[in-house]
């Protein structure tokens, strides 16, 4: 696989500095930069790179609405790198369509490892944010209407999950189950629709948490 293809949203130049720097020396291509929610968009629109590293607090457009436009434009995959980890930050980035969730205290061989991990189509979740969500799941397991929707999911779709489950690309996919990777993408988004999942992890959650009673 090319190396990735990364854009930077941070309103703190020194950190989308260092960023940079960290990224190139690991083989990642920085291919540009914004300030602001704002400019993060018009940039993933002209640039389309594979990944948006992207802050939520940011001033003007923040990282939340930026992440909700760019995945509507299906311009690029977005991994969220922040100093915040508040309920209600993890939730609102997951629901505009982050497949990524990172504090900036991870460590640099972890952070390069998530960049490839969403540019080849997987989610990625900080340690913390993904005991929060499985234990959301157990909280509500008895009367969660995703976990009940799991009987709705096609065979094909079925079989789709059980390769998310896996930690399967969405190529990977294509490959074993012979079909194609736009219609992996149309089964996936199925399953998340039907699961009412906010990423793929969610999905892989809720699927485990079904499976565990």
């Amino acid at each position: 696989m090319s190396a990735p293809r990364v854009l930077l949203a941070d309103d703190h130049a020194a950190i989308r500095e260092g960023l940079r720097i960290l990224l190139v020396a690991h083989g990642v291509e920085v291919v540009g930069e914004a300030a602001d929610g704002a400019v993060a968009v018009r940039n993933a629109r002209a640039l389309r790179p594979d990944v948006v590293l992207m802050d939520l607090r940011m001033p003007g457009m923040d990282g939340v609405e930026a992440t909700r436009r760019i995945r509507e434009d299906d311009s690029s995959e977005v991994l969220v790198l922040t100093s915040f980890d508040e309920d209600e930050l993890v939730d609102a980035a997951l629901d505009a369509g982050a497949v990524g969730f990172l504090l900036k205290t991870v460590s640099a061989p972890a952070l390069v490892d998530a960049v490839h991990s969403v540019a080849r189509g997987d989610g990625v979740l900080d340690a913390r944010v993904t005991r929060r969500v499985l234990a959301q799941r157990t909280r509500h397991a008895e009367v969660s209407p995703a976990a009940a929707a799991l009987d709705a999911l096609t065979p094909r779709e079925r079989e789709v999950l059980a390769a998310l489950s896996e930690g399967r690309s969405n190529g990977e996919i294509a490959a074993l189950l012979k079909i194609s990777v736009p219609t992996v993408k149309t089964h996936v988004s199925s399953v998340l629709t039907k699961l009412a999942a906010r990423s793929r992890s969610h999905a892989v959650a809720i699927a485990r948490d079904r499976a565990g009673r």
